[in-house]
């Protein structure tokens, strides 16, 4: 590394490093301009500075740890063992590598900057992601150009080492670094305890009775026991603050910095100059309360956490071997030593060992890379891939992730690219806040202070900054909408995030795909017309159609399920059209007729009420299977109450033979459309968009991926299979199907519910500075009643999506 100046060393106990902030105890390392507390500090700086990375240092003050210790005694040779890596990784191809890491000194935005940076310093990284609240970060890298122990090595040398243990490997839960919410919070309750315990004659009005030199006395002790406050407890509210103003905005701890030195200093003048006691009691219980306002606020908001990383249930089932047969199962379900079955399109829910089968595994959905990766018998294939190509057998290795699931679902590059609407106006709403507020207060002091009253002026400046708090703002989204997912979880309705519920409130247009969605895939009826077929015929016909997931493919496995599967090649699945695949070197097709070779057959296709899947076997046109689709239970009804106030539409990649019959729901008004291909079916949600409609999509997860990700909601129905594609924004369990009229309904309800909590925060607000304003308010007072608006916000929100719930029958 070229180090453009040298360093001096100077004998400074009073400087502090640039890097960590800490005081430089022995010796000061001076380079660059710039003071350090060690090598370890400067060595981090320049790292920084030789990579563009030094507006690290611009969004926070010191941001850095001190590398004093650490650097010296970390060491990551174990890394390299490949069996600790199998158990640390979470995905790796030999190229890419995807790992999740605990990084325990994660604590300010530009913690967040210098990490999601990160490539910037190994070039080998692709992408790095900063869970803040977990103080994980998950990286992908180039196995070729960089390793996990040079990534660990690196990340300890800037003052991030990560954190290595059993637990990692165990899932448990990782312990937590930062305590010193609890120790500035002791800090603050010792401090206030005895500025009161000096204070009482003061407050008794005995302070005549003792002579003036216990009076000082007792004054100079309280602003001693201050000190600790001023300097130590304190200290996130300037922070936060002064961040903020790097940033170039003001956010809410600013007017409450101001307060506090207002405060503070007013004291300090008053104690100094002989002409009061002061006001330390009422700035250290000020701290004192808003730390315990702001700890009982955050432990508030984790007792009600919605993060479903660790709590989820996606209703996805995989085809399990039991006992030599084929059963279904929940993935939550499926132990370690499990034998599943993956078919076409199909996501492999855990790390697993390919036993039989051809693997042609698309990590898509985990790197971002479509370039299908090639599986023989023995290798290990992991959790997120997709098999393209014919069934494959996997033996489960890990229990499946709902985590990890849960982590790529949204994180996935299919995702959708969107801004919440509400959160905007929050967001400029938040921006002159605290303008205003600084300006009130301003104003409330400057009033007092001309009917000379200065300590009703001090009183009403600082009530005003203290008692105001955008917070209901921020938190009134989150604990709605983050109730409201928890009951629709509970209701069989799984979303991908909070803001699809904005996204259902606003839907006006409802399209509805036909085979799967809303006809019911195992209770169909189903008669072949044609040659009869031999055993071996019926073993091909089952062997091809269990390779696939679609809903017709699905109906005619179940139909043969008596039938022995044969070994089949060259597997293919044209979505539209149909399977393809050689067996015993014939090829057969199962599809359409125009993929089948009979579309010349007089009246192919037709048939009353019904759908027809032809058969082809190499020049053979042996006949087809006529299936007859029955509906969801309650399918009329809910058409029914969706149409009053929705647009509805159906496509279908079916012939129009059940126009008849589905008629009786959708009507005559031309709102359904036949033989749709994926293509045309996103064409045309598109242009519903283009004519400013919200589009929400009900279609099968795997086949409608493009359809379900072009709308503005798409959701997936589950009919006890794998349905689950990263391209949707929901899951429906299809015994919830009924219930979607309720479900909008709903969501609508959480909106509205947001909408009356900003009322509240605003009359809160105004009836606070109402009386802050008037001084009749102490600063002391407003410091305790702040953070418990905060808390009503949080429980009117919970408690009023719980019963509007029960409202729309519900039950949370």
């Amino acid at each position: 590394m070229q180090i453009s100046e040298p360093t001096r060393i100077i004998d400074k106990d009073s400087l502090t490093c640039y890097h960590c902030g800490e005081p430089c105890k022995e010796e000061t390392i001076a380079a660059h301009e710039k003071s350090f507390c060690c090598a370890g500090c400067k060595l981090v700086y320049e790292i920084l500075e030789e990579n563009n990375l030094c507006n690290y240092y611009q969004l926070n003050e010191t941001p850095g740890s001190t590398l004093t210790k650490k650097a010296s005694t970390a060491r990551y040779d174990f890394l390299d063992d490949e069996k600790v890596r199998q158990q640390l990784i979470s995905f790796t191809d030999g190229t890419t590598t995807n790992i999740t890491l605990f990084i325990p000194q994660i604590h300010c935005s530009s913690c967040l900057w210098l990490l999601e940076h990160f490539y910037k310093l190994d070039s080998g990284v692709k992408r790095s992601t900063v869970n803040f609240l977990k103080r994980e970060v998950n990286f992908i890298f180039n196995e070729q150009e960089t390793s996990l122990r040079k990534i660990a090595t690196l990340l300890n040398q800037i003052g991030y080492a990560p954190h290595f243990s059993l637990d990692n490997l165990e899932n448990k839960k990782k312990p937590l670094s930062n305590r010193k919410v609890y120790y500035k919070l002791g800090v603050a309750f010792f401090c206030f305890g005895n500025i009161m315990l000096l204070s009482f004659p003061e407050y008794f009005g005995l302070s005549d009775v003792f002579e003036k030199e216990f009076r000082d006395l007792f004054a100079y002790l309280n602003l001693l026991l201050s000190l600790p406050v001023l300097l130590y407890a304190d200290t996130d509210f300037f922070k936060s603050a002064w961040a903020g103003i790097r940033q170039g905005r003001l956010n809410m701890d600013f007017p409450i910095s101001l307060g506090i030195i207002v405060m503070y200093g007013r004291s300090l003048y008053e104690i100094l100059s002989g002409t009061g006691a002061g006001y330390m009691d009422t700035f250290a219980g000020l701290i004192f309360f808003m730390l315990t306002g702001r700890l009982f606020q955050n432990k508030s908001y984790e007792k009600l956490s919605f993060e479903r990383d660790y709590k989820s249930y996606f209703p996805v089932s995989i085809t399990v071997i039991e006992n030599g047969n084929e059963t279904t199962r929940a993935v939550s379900d499926i132990k370690p030593g499990a034998r599943i079955l993956v078919r076409n399109e199909e996501l492999i829910p855990a790390d697993a060992v390919l036993l039989k089968g051809e693997g042609n595994i698309d990590y898509s959905f985990v790197t971002g890379e479509n370039v299908p990766v090639a599986k023989k018998s023995g290798d290990r294939i992991y959790a997120g891939g997709k098999q393209i190509g014919a069934t494959i057998e996997l033996e489960v290795l890990h229990e499946v992730s709902q985590s990890r699931l849960t982590q790529l679902w949204n994180e996935s590059t299919l995702k959708k690219q969107e801004s919440s609407e509400i959160n905007s106006v929050v967001d400029k709403v938040s921006k002159v806040f605290t303008i205003a507020v600084i300006l009130i207060a301003i104003g409330a002091g400057i009033w007092h202070s001309m009917a000379d009253d200065l300590p009703k002026a001090l009183n009403a400046f600082t009530a005003v900054l203290i008692i105001t708090c955008p917070c209901a703002l921020a938190l009134s989204y989150p604990f709605t909408l983050g109730n409201a997912i928890r009951i629709l979880g509970n209701q069989k309705f799984y979303l991908k995030n909070t803001q699809v519920i904005e996204k259902l409130s606003a839907i006006d247009t409802i399209v509805f795909d036909k085979t799967g969605t809303i006809t019911v895939a195992g209770a169909a009826d189903v008669n072949y017309i044609g040659n009869p077929l031999s055993q071996n015929q019926i073993n091909s016909i089952f062997s091809l159609a269990t390779n696939s997931t679609h809903p017709l493919s699905r109906v005619l496995a179940d139909h043969l399920k008596t039938a022995e599967r044969i070994k089949i090649n060259n597997f293919e699945e044209i979505p539209g059209k149909g399977l393809g695949a050689t067996i015993d070197g014939i090829k057969i097709k199962l599809g359409s007729a125009n993929y089948t070779g009979y579309e010349n057959t007089v009246n192919a296709g037709i048939e009353d009420n019904a759908t027809k899947v032809y058969l082809s076997a190499g020049d053979e046109k042996p006949g087809h299977f006529i299936i007859r689709n029955n509906y969801r239970p309650g399918l009329a009804e809910t058409i029914s109450i969706l149409g009053a106030e929705k647009q509805l539409h159906l496509l279908s990649g079916d012939n129009d033979s059940e126009r008849n019959n589905l008629e009786q729901f959708f009507g005559k008004n031309g709102n359904m459309h036949f033989r749709q291909t994926p293509a045309d079916k996103l064409n045309f949600i598109a242009d519903l968009q283009n004519r400013k409609q919200h589009v929400m999509m009900l279609g099968d997860g795997l086949n409608d991926a493009g359809a379900l990700r072009q709308s503005n909601a798409g959701i997936a129905v589950s009919d006890n299979i794998n349905n689950f594609s990263p391209a949707c924004d929901g899951i429906l369990d299809a015994n919830a199907f009924k219930k979607i009229p309720s479900f909008l309904k709903f969501s609508s309800t959480s909106m509205k519910i947001i909408y009356v909590s900003y009322a509240i925060s605003l009359l809160y607000n105004c009836v606070g500075v109402w009386f802050a304003i008037h001084g009749n308010l102490s600063p002391l007072f407003a410091a305790i009643i702040m953070p418990l608006s905060t808390v009503t916000i949080i429980l009117f929100t919970t408690l009023s999506s719980t019963i509007a719930a029960r409202y729309h029958n519900l039950t949370a």
